[in-house]
């Protein structure tokens, strides 16, 4: 027999047809009904036991959470709730589960107890639901770029330099732990290291991308990015998946343009390809949101919000135009900001962001030409020695979801930027010779994938949105 995804079965038409099935069960009802679900849809498939004609000892192996076979005939259901369902004729129990230890019983669970079994979270219809939209989000990312003639590159993980400037990474080394080889001055000797130098996980695969660019043209990376950062937040982990295109001859304006088109395609995708899912997580957002004071509700639902960002054209305002805006607003003046605006300077937090968003302009905002001080040192700088080119797109919900620039093609400004903020040249050594040999102007941008299946999905825990989280004390499964 042929078995078939539940997905393929329910876009049938029921005519008694023969169909084999295998999946997980979800439930089983009074000896005779057995909600199926193999992960291929949020639906699951009734099948119809006669337990007269079946053999009891099968009957007392099927729990929630067994693995089956079964093979039946199509019919349409006498029921409520679906529209055909299986009568099974034959069935074969692949895998028992224990009733009383099972923990992911059809009852509401936490979100916080899930975690703790993110192994089996996936058989809950509101994490398949979210990692299938992780799936479709993931390959449009693939799609968008490869149908636009961009070149996929695999950047280093292993690294010996910090594109961020944080010195917050996690260190890769075979030297022994306990008794470390040591220099004249005491320290540990990294020439002995396996690599001879002291080397990280990557925080992010800019850099290297850009040395592609310049001899590709336009190529993108998409992979996991490591912090070594102590925070506990819901919005950050410590192993994250990075998009970071990086493209040659592109102005700042050129960047803007690429990220708003590459964010409205992939999330139309997600639209036009997992509106199961999108309901699914839609009303979990809408029954959370019941239990939350007013003023901290979601001012639109799931798939409203998702619809928003594709259907609005992005404003683009300037940095200095957007502190003058949160300077003269009502929340800023009445100090209900946490983070007050003082003055032209400062760097924006996520409620000044989502102000802008959700109050102000009402639609996807890309803010451009942020303060040299804030940014980091590959960004370009404009001719008023101030600012440089960078943009952030920020997002209802959200606030900043990408952020990108025009990257400093000019050797000599480079060179004094990386001076100023306490770069080594002499291990970038190879970046500035794309400023020796052949120097143009580019752009990139960055996306946190995780930050964008959180908006996708409506979660509000960055956890809840990879397969098994890594975050501080934490690396299970």
């Amino acid at each position: 027999m042929e078995y078939q995804r539940i997905s393929e079965i329910m876009g049938l038409d029921a005519q008694d047809q023969k169909v084999g099935v295998r999946g997980w069960v979800r439930t089983f009802r009074a000896n005779r009904f057995i909600a199926l679900n193999d992960g291929s849809t949020q639906s699951n498939l009734q099948c119809v036991v006669d337990f007269e004609q079946m053999d009891e000892s099968i009957l007392k192996k099927i729990n929630t959470g067994t693995a089956l076979a079964l093979e039946g005939k199509l019919v349409p259901s006498q029921g409520k709730g679906q529209s055909l369902e299986i009568q099974v004729e034959s069935l074969e129990v692949l895998g028992e589960s224990d009733p009383e230890s099972y923990p992911i019983q059809p009852k509401k669970h936490s979100l916080e107890f899930l975690r703790e079994k993110a192994h089996l979270r996936v058989r809950t219809a509101t994490f398949s639901a979210i990692m299938r939209i992780r799936s479709v989000l993931s390959f449009a990312v693939h799609e968008f770029f490869q149908t636009k003639g961009f070149v996929y590159v695999n950047t280093p993980i292993i690294t010996g330099s910090d594109a961020e400037g944080a010195g917050e990474m996690f260190r890769v080394s075979n030297l022994d732990p306990k008794n470390p080889p040591l220099d004249d001055d005491g320290n540990i000797d990294y020439k002995q290291d396996f690599f001879g130098k002291e080397t990280h996980l990557t925080v992010s695969g800019q850099l290297e991308a850009e040395t592609f660019a310049m001899g590709l043209g336009n190529v993108y990376t998409f992979g996991p990015t490591f912090r070594a950062e102590n925070s506990n937040t819901t919005r950050h982990l410590a192993e994250f998946w990075m998009i970071e295109p990086e493209m040659a001859f592109y102005q700042l304006e050129d960047n803007m343009d690429l990220a708003e088109e590459f964010i409205r395609y992939v999330l139309k995708k997600v639209l036009d390809n997992c509106s199961e899912d999108l309901q699914i997580l839609d009303k979990r957002l809408a029954d959370e949101d019941k239990t939350k004071p007013q003023n901290e509700r979601s001012p639109m639902g799931l798939i409203e919000k998702i619809s928003f960002v594709v259907n609005n054209t992005f404003k683009r305002v300037s940095y200095t135009e957007a502190i003058d805006i949160l300077r003269q607003s009502k929340p800023n003046k009445k100090k209900k900001f946490q983070f007050p605006i003082d003055a032209w300077g400062a760097d924006l937090q996520s409620e000044h962001e989502r102000y802008l968003v959700e109050k102000h302009f009402e639609c996807p905002v890309i803010l451009y030409d942020y303060p040299a001080e804030i940014k980091a040192f590959y960004m370009r700088m404009n001719p008023d020695g101030k600012t440089v080119r960078a943009m952030d797109i920020l997002f209802p919900g959200i606030g900043e979801i990408v952020g990108g620039s025009q990257r400093e093609e000019r050797l000599e400004v480079l060179q004094e930027r990386m001076q100023a903020m306490d770069v080594d040249p002499e291990e970038l050594w190879w970046y500035l010779d794309l400023r020796r040999f052949g120097s143009a102007p580019h752009s990139g941008f960055g996306l946190g994938f995780e930050r964008l299946v959180l908006f996708a999905t409506g979660m509000s825990n960055i956890r809840d949105v990879i397969p098994f989280p890594r975050t501080p004390q934490n690396a299970s499964f």
